[in-house]
């Protein structure tokens, strides 16, 4: 693949409405002094400037908490036990999140921390919450940097790695571009350090066997995770609608550079995060309930608009927030289906009011929509298409 083409296949980055970059501990901390790797940082802050100016939104994935608390607290290199991470995790963890904060300052960028476990996005209540926090910081205009709550996971309840990590949140939040930067430009057919015949892959269209047996172990000291975790990420961010792209992250600007060309292999789905978003949606077999509404409310959905309160008459079943529920019209029939943003019992509570009530009737200001547009799906039988 020539420069020129992967110039063209980064258009994925560049287009990508949402954006998701995993930074590497072996980027971020220098190996041999433990310290912060300031001059890097300071030209991906400017990476990341540069894409918010075009209107993107970027969300970042960093590791290197525990590589920059463990020199902190005088760890040796090598293995530490878990209680040791832990402990360095939450010395480095400030520092880390401090640095990010200084160098995006300096680009007029707003930064939050979030710290996840396995359980946020797995179970669907944490999920959901994680997911609407993330959303509403990025509609805020800020950069959301992400780690592993290390302090408090334990190996049965931790990812273990940032690569997947990454993937879940890309997935989470319907990112449609995932950047793996690392100490490594992409996918090889064997490991091209012990392999001077291995040959670069510049992309890949489905994740096969052969694919997944070129995955080798961990690539650095630094890191906890290896090609292995980057194709399990990739599995998961493909098969959410989103570009992956594994990239080599050492030099500096490594977005840019990305852009300009430089090499690296990209994972590509099939659909976008939407499309594959909908088709889960619709491919519900049992939807936990049912929403009834009015012919005004048909009408609206038809023309591509929200489920509001004031056009429902009913609640029927047992559901949670975040449950799949069919849309009835008034004569009973399937209108459309989608995933509802309260629970029946809270929903039988605003039918019929305004979105501007409903803070007044549950005490708590949820959203204005009780199914958004864009968790929503038409049915067939009354729409070519959806939403």
């Amino acid at each position: 693949m020539t420069i020129a083409d992967r110039k063209l296949v980064a258009r994925h980055l560049t287009e990508a409405k949402r954006v998701v970059v995993k930074v590497g501990s072996a980027l971020l901390v220098d190996a041999d002094k433990g310290r912060l790797n300031r001059a890097w940082l300071e030209a991906f802050a400017a990476d990341v400037s540069r894409i918010k100016k075009r209107g993107q939104e970027v969300i970042v994935v960093s590791s290197g908490a525990i590589a920059l608390g463990r020199r902190h607290l005088g760890l040796n290199s090598g293995k530490l036990k878990l209680e040791e991470s832990q402990a360095a995790a939450a010395v480095g963890q400030i520092r880390l999140a401090h640095a990010y904060k200084d160098l995006l300052d300096a680009h007029e960028i707003t930064v939050a921390q979030i710290l996840l476990t396995l359980g946020d996005t797995e179970q669907r209540r944490r999920y959901l919450n994680a997911r609407g926090t993330l959303n509403t910081l990025l509609s805020l205009g800020a950069v959301p940097v992400i780690n592993e709550n290390d302090t408090v996971a334990t190996t049965e309840i931790r990812y273990g790695d940032n690569d997947r990590l990454a993937a879940r949140v890309a997935q989470m939040v319907g990112a449609d571009c995932l950047v793996l930067l690392s100490d490594i430009d992409g996918l090889y057919t064997a490991n091209p350090n012990l392999d001077p015949d291995a040959e670069f892959i510049a992309r890949v269209l489905e994740i096969t066997p052969a694919i997944e047996a070129m995955a080798g172990g961990a690539g650095s000291e630094m890191g906890s995770g290896g090609m292995q975790t980057k194709i399990a990420a990739a599995k998961i961010a493909v098969g959410a609608g989103c570009h992956l792209c594994i990239a080599k992250g050492a030099h500096p600007h490594p977005l840019q550079r990305i852009e300009e060309g430089a090499r690296c292999t990209w994972f590509v789905p099939s659909s976008t995060p939407v499309a594959t978003r909908k088709q889960w949606i619709a491919g519900t077999l049992k939807p936990a309930g049912a929403i009834v509404v009015d012919d005004g409310a048909v009408r609206a959905l038809m023309g591509g608009k929200s489920l509001l309160p004031a056009g429902v008459t009913r609640a029927v079943g047992r559901f949670d927030r975040g449950d799949t529920v069919s849309i009835l019209g008034p004569d009973g029939s399937e209108v459309a289906r989608g995933i509802c943003a309260y629970s029946d019992s809270d929903a039988a509570r605003i039918i019929g009011r305004k979105s501007a009530d409903i803070e007044a009737v549950l005490g708590f200001r949820g959203r204005d929509e009780i199914v958004h547009r864009d968790d929503l799906v038409l049915i067939k039988a009354h729409v070519t298409g959806s939403i």
